[in-house]
């Protein structure tokens, strides 16, 4: 290591670490491919969405009619990544790992408790099912906001006659594409992405770390040429040796890779053989190191670099277009960007000392519960049950007369009561952490959140930003930590040294 350069911590900040949910050592990947948009270039989420936003009023009102919509705006706290729309019924929820729904909106307005019971206890939201829409990417974000919205207008009656919700998505979903395929929000971000991109110097660093640590480095994105070349320029160029552009960082640059069928479908490559005009020439054989290409299947690149899955890492923020199909079908290991892991861990740490108050006055209230318990049960034994005659007194019960029993059991719930005002505020913030709405991304309750769990199946590691490998090398052995069960702590269940598991993580 050079003379006078600090080594990185070996436990950076949370925010900054890289998490592992199944062991991977990066000595073991070869090749190693990247998503650009919310992966290697970041956004201003709220600039971007906003206009995006704004296009898509644009066409619903031009295209669908819904001339309401124009006194609109966008709300950037309405929405989270990891939530599920309900097509069938209008209403946006929140499930845990079970996909038991723990929130739940109606348009923009809170489900009240007992229709979301009405509606949900007896189902567990399945993704599969076409009712059911995933928000799994920050480009969703105004598209949700916006369906939120015209369940509003709809239920008020100042759509017309004759739709659904079914019918508000198609529509949002397909004016969004239509604005996104005319290319003037992106031509907005070219002419102005001060405005639009968060520059992070240490994302070039880590590639570069990566790239002189001999992985083979890809650019796997579903933008175009033009964008991507004006983007990467622009963010990566400023902060890379004089004389490298960041074409030089990547051995295969694949554009409009159309992800997921890229993973999926056998589809035609083509060479990018003139970066000024983006002009094309079929590719016939191989794909070749050094190319631009377009389109194509990921198995042009396994066979360009002799590589089988296990030794290919994809970086992506998308759960499904980027981690799910890599992994499922070609069993390349993934890694998720979840640049929101950054407020929620910060969230947490700002609430620490408050959580633990609470965690103390739970436990506290579980003792009393408890004791409570007991008494009823006493209660019960000396055959007195509330409503009832007197019955039968059975099984062992002290001495001590119900009445006194009774007495003692009032005091406790007066106590509980007591506490539960202390309580009740200090959950209700717990429950509001990150999102005012929805609280945690990683949580429902106190249980993982659907998009936790999603994470935990399709993501062998993740972190907030790629600029975070920094803190670990291309060389890591990243291994997952003990998995956690209610039982832990029980006689015979102690937790092994985590020293053994956290290291490198």
């Amino acid at each position: 290591m050079t003379v006078g350069i600090a080594a990185p911590p070996y436990h950076p900040p949370a925010e900054r670490r890289v998490f592992c949910n199944r062991t991977l050592n990066m000595r073991s990947i070869r090749a190693i491919g990247y998503d650009m948009d919310y992966t290697l270039i970041h956004y201003n989420v709220v600039a971007w969405e906003q206009r995006a936003y704004d296009y898509l009023q644009q066409k619903l009102v031009e295209t669908h009619g819904f001339e309401a919509v124009g006194a609109l705006s966008f709300d950037p706290e309405m929405v989270i990544r990891g939530l599920v729309i309900d097509l069938a019924l209008g209403n946006v929820v929140k499930c845990n790992r079970f996909g038991y729904v723990k929130a739940a909106y109606h348009g923009t307005s809170p489900l009240p408790y007992a229709e979301q019971r009405e509606h949900y206890a007896r189902m567990v939201v399945d993704l599969a099912e076409p009712r059911f829409v995933f928000v799994n990417t920050l480009f969703s974000l105004c598209e949700v906001c916006m369906y939120g919205q015209l369940v509003d207008l709809l239920d008020a009656g100042q759509l017309g006659a004759g739709r659904n919700y079914w019918d508000l998505h198609r529509a949002v979903k397909s004016s969004l594409d239509e604005a996104h395929m005319e290319g003037r929000l992106k031509a907005e971000i070219v002419a102005n992405p001060d405005r639009f991109v968060e520059l992070d110097a240490d994302t070039p660093l880590a590639l570069l770390d990566q790239k002189r640590a001999g992985k083979k480095l890809l650019l796997i994105t579903n933008s175009e040429w033009p964008y991507t070349q004006a983007m990467m320029s622009y963010a990566f160029d400023r902060f890379l040796p004089e004389q490298m552009t960041w074409r030089e960082l990547f051995d295969v640059i694949i554009v409009s890779a159309r992800k997921p069928a890229f993973f999926t479908t056998d589809s035609p490559v083509f060479e990018v053989v003139d970066t000024e005009r983006a002009l094309l020439s079929p590719t016939l054989g191989a794909i070749a190191e050094g190319g631009i290409y377009l389109g194509g299947h990921a198995s042009h690149v396994e066979r360009l670099l002799g590589l089988s899955g296990d030794e290919i890492l994809y970086v992506g923020d998308h759960m499904y277009g980027d981690l799910h199909v890599s992994k499922r079908l070609l069993r390349w290991r993934t890694a998720l960007i979840l640049r929101e892991l950054e407020g929620e861990l910060a969230a947490v740490e700002g609430f620490d000392e408050t959580q633990g108050e609470l965690s103390r006055m739970m436990q506290d209230k579980g003792a009393l519960e408890h004791e409570a318990c007991q008494l009823r049960l006493a209660l019960l034994r000396h055959g007195e049950r509330r409503g009832t005659r007197r019955a039968d007194a059975y099984g062992p019960r002290g001495d001590e007369p119900a009445r006194e029993l009774r007495a003692r059991l009032e005091k406790l719930r007066a106590r509980i009561a007591e506490l539960d005002v202390t309580i009740a505020p200090l959950a209700i913030a717990s429950g509001k952490l990150y999102n005012s709405r929805w609280g945690l991304l990683m949580r429902a309750g106190n249980d993982k959140s659907n998009l936790a769990r999603q994470v935990e199946r399709y993501a062998d590691i993740y972190t907030s930003r790629v600029s975070n490998f920094t803190f670990v090398s291309p060389f890591v052995y990243l291994r997952a930590p003990r998995g956690s069960l209610p039982h832990d702590g029980a006689p015979g269940y102690s937790d092994i040294d985590q020293a053994d598991v956290d290291d490198g993580v």
